[in-house]
């Protein structure tokens, strides 16, 4: 595929700018029905397969987690979307936008990735109403 058809797909499927993978595992959690599902069906057809859910008991190479303001403590749903990940894996934080109903603040993503051990590497528009955090672990030191 040539550059130029790469860059039409990430304008056509916003899920191709997620950096995902043909044959990665990605966990989605925080599900619900504000999700945006034209996101959700492209990261499918990047990875040719269906996103797992939270009852999925292996590790993932990514996770899909949706948080919205009112879902609980962003710190301990991350700390626990870790021990879900492959050793390299990443997560992306789904969260409202700006005035939108369940936004969180952006200091609040960031107080809570350091916290739990994450960088917080890109953030991106990746919906109508839902921005993108790219969060990663450390490398561990060997």
């Amino acid at each position: 595929m040539s550059a130029t058809a790469d860059h039409a797909e990430e304008r056509t499927n916003p899920a191709g700018r997620l950096g995902f993978e043909p044959g990665q595992v990605v966990q989605e959690i925080g599900y619900d029905e504000d999700a945006d599902q034209d996101l959700r069906e492209g990261i499918e057809s990047v990875i040719g397969q269906d996103l797992v859910d939270e009852e999925y008991d292996d590790v993932a190479d990514a996770v899909v987690l949706w948080f919205r303001d009112e879902d609980g403590d962003l710190t301990d749903t991350l700390v626990d979307s870790i021990s879900l990940l492959d050793e390299g894996g990443l997560i992306w934080l789904l969260t409202p936008k700006t005035g939108r109903e369940g936004y969180v603040e952006p200091s609040d993503i960031s107080d809570a990735a350091q916290t739990a051990g994450l960088s917080q590497t890109k953030s991106i528009s990746v919906a109508k109403d839902w921005s993108g955090s790219r969060l990663v672990a450390p490398k561990a030191k060997r």
